[in-house]
């Protein structure tokens, strides 16, 4: 079955594209999401206008993501945590920790871009990166003092 891609999917192409699918994978899963349509003659005409605003959303997601980049940026959370006397948590500081702190101070931020290289579970200063695409990230400041 060919289709176009009205949205961007990783494992097949860009909007716009017209790739060859699976009639059961098209049929009933990407149909149904409204990420494709058919590729009729009708349908084909309307390809560049689907590139188009692909890249028109493509953008404004871009530049909204620059603009919380900004916001974010050098950002500090402190958390206080029970340790022992060598500095070490009776447990850690989570992804989900940094998205509930920042959440307080009005940052809708995903799981997903939060990205923590080991284990926070020592008291300190740590760099936290924010990934938002390959080209825009932010780093926050993480303060874990002793409670």
């Amino acid at each position: 079955m060919k289709v176009i891609l009205i949205k961007d999917i990783k494992t097949l192409g860009h909007a716009g594209d017209v790739v060859k699918v699976a009639d059961g994978y098209g049929r009933n899963y990407l149909l149904p999401k409204k990420f494709v349509i058919p590729a009729t003659k009708f349908n084909l005409n309307k390809v560049q206008k689907i590139k188009d605003i692909a890249v028109e959303e493509k953008l404004a997601v871009t530049n909204e993501f620059k603009l919380l980049a900004e916001k974010i940026n050098d950002l500090q959370l402190v958390f206080n945590r029970k340790s022992d006397e060598n500095g070490h948590l009776f447990g850690s500081v989570s992804e989900n920790d940094i998205i509930h702190e920042m959440k307080k101070k009005g940052f809708e931020i995903h799981k997903s871009n939060v990205l923590i290289e080991k284990s926070l579970k020592e008291t300190g200063n740590y760099q936290v990166k924010i990934h938002f695409t390959s080209e825009i990230e932010a780093m926050i400041n993480v303060l874990i003092e002793e409670e």
